[in-house]
């Protein structure tokens, strides 16, 4: 289905083609007929889906439910493709280097020339919106619906939820001030404000710590592709460091890191990213059985010089002497006189006998850097060099060296850079809302600004909604 503007779309409505209605049927009829995926096996029923008909039956609420997994999946931020924030971001960054041709939207993030026109400007923003409208939409569902229990009325809100703030937190660390979207009115949603970033991060936290009491301590389903409370606490978490909540950080991090009965430490780099790893907090299932991530269609190559990217030579110099995870994560490929380097947490390029990898969004690692970090903020220096020396130790280095809180700091973040390349944007996001991010890039992006640390709105969505304006700066 051809993607159109959020906001075009929620416009219709005014003409009759959507109405207040028709949307929840709408949307659920579209969700489950044009998601391929393999989450759950649902018949679709014959006739045309009625709003009471999708809420009223556990089986097609979760199918809507896991529709927008799948959109989350193939299309938008999330997505291991291309125009996803691995790549992308990895290319605006000092992660990747861009080989490919001298058209297409990598170069233009690569070369630092975005514009408010910008293809790949537009498909976050709109898919993002989509995604979160498709949430909301199962909120309001699922309240209004007089047949399904409890424990699945409160599993669904809370995912909804979760998939909500998740987005949002994108949205704002991608573009500042956004609109918060959070029902199907479109005559409310076709002329939202954006809101100031202090006001989104309350909203967020406060959905999030709705989510995390709704969901069960339990996965509902296998392969911890349906989010459960740790995995709202683990964005919680990441939240909370954001917005300086060091306290709250470091205890929400505390959560899932103690949880050891389900989440036992891997020292196994190896295992790290198969589909059943122990450290797996929250990942997406591929499309088909026997198919793998989209990750690894992006960043592997087999011969050079590569066909879009490779790993960048800051990347690759950051890395320690005896750090098992450029052994183990990176893979090296040669025509004989030059060299080029690719991503290799995932392996699998193409299909496998049965699916080897999923992609994996939220994972334990990262909540011991969290927790680090907000210790060594609070001044808990013992207990943020026992957070990072159990990252360090994992991939063969001895304990840091790093005694000040300062320098403490630099070392997290330095444990961030190698531990955490190229997984949805971390690097571009750490050295933004450390400061950094002019200091970092400026040697290796000619023509950097200040303001390039946030992307232009669309142009096509001001144009629709002028309560947008003002454009970002330097756009």
């Amino acid at each position: 289905m051809k993607q159109i503007s959020f906001f075009r779309f929620i416009q219709q409505g005014k003409s009759g083609i959507v109405t207040n209605r028709l949307l929840i049927p709408f949307l659920a009829f579209s969700l489950l007929l044009n998601s391929c995926d393999n989450f759950v096996d649902v018949d679709l029923p014959t006739s045309q889906l009625t709003a009471s008909a999708v809420f009223q039956d556990k089986a097609t609420a979760n199918a809507a439910m896991v529709s927008i997994y799948a959109k989350m999946r193939d299309t938008g931020i999330l997505s291991g493709n291309v125009s996803g924030l691995s790549n992308e971001l990895g290319n605006y960054a000092d992660e990747l280097d861009y080989y490919g041709g001298i058209s297409g939207t990598t170069r233009n993030f690569y070369n630092n020339s975005i514009l408010a026109s910008n293809t790949e400007i537009f498909s976050w923003w709109s898919s993002s919106y989509s995604q979160i409208y498709a949430a909301n939409a199962i909120i309001e569902g699922v309240s209004a619906s007089s047949i399904l229990a409890k424990v699945d009325k409160d599993q669904l809100t809370g995912e909804a939820l979760f998939v909500r703030s998740l987005l949002t937190f994108y949205l704002l660390n991608l573009y500042g001030d956004v609109p918060y979207i959070t029902t199907t009115n479109y005559q409310l949603n076709k002329v939202a404000h954006r809101m100031p970033s202090s006001e989104l991060y309350s909203h967020i936290i406060s959905d999030l710590q709705l989510s995390a009491s709704l969901l069960s301590d339990n996965y509902i389903s296998s392969d911890r592709v349906r989010p459960n409370k740790s995995v709202a606490m683990a964005l919680l978490a990441r939240v909370y460091l954001y917005n300086s909540s060091w306290a709250e950080a470091a205890d929400t991090a505390s959560y899932l890191i103690n949880n050891t009965g389900v989440y036992p430490w891997e020292n196994n780099l190896e295992a790290i990213f198969l589909k059943e790893s122990s450290t797996t907090i929250w990942q997406f299932m591929p499309r088909t059985d026997g198919q793998n991530t989209q990750e690894g269609e992006t960043f592997i190559f087999t011969s050079g010089p590569p066909p879009t990217v490779a790993l960048s030579d800051q990347l690759l110099n950051d890395f320690e002497i005896g750090d098992q995870r450029k052994i183990h994560w990176v893979k090296t490929i040669t025509d004989g006189s030059d060299s080029w380097s690719h991503v290799n947490k995932y392996r699998q390029k193409s299909n496998t006998l049965g699916a080897m990898e999923y992609s994996v969004v939220f994972r334990l690692a990262e909540q011991y850097l969290i927790r680090g970090e907000a210790r060594a903020q609070q001044g808990d220096l013992i207990g943020a060099k026992e957070d990072l020396n159990k990252i360090r130790n994992t991939a063969g280095l001895a304990n840091t060296t790093a005694l000040s809180k300062s320098d403490i700091l630099t070392a997290l973040l330095q444990e961030r850079k190698v531990e955490l390349f190229t997984e949805m944007g971390h690097r571009f996001f750490d050295l933004k809302r450390t400061n950094q991010l002019d200091a970092a890039l400026t040697v290796v992006k000619p023509g950097w600004n200040t303001t390039d640390r946030l992307f232009p709105l669309p142009e096509s969505e001001i144009s629709l909604n002028p309560n947008l304006n003002p454009q970002n700066n330097g756009y």
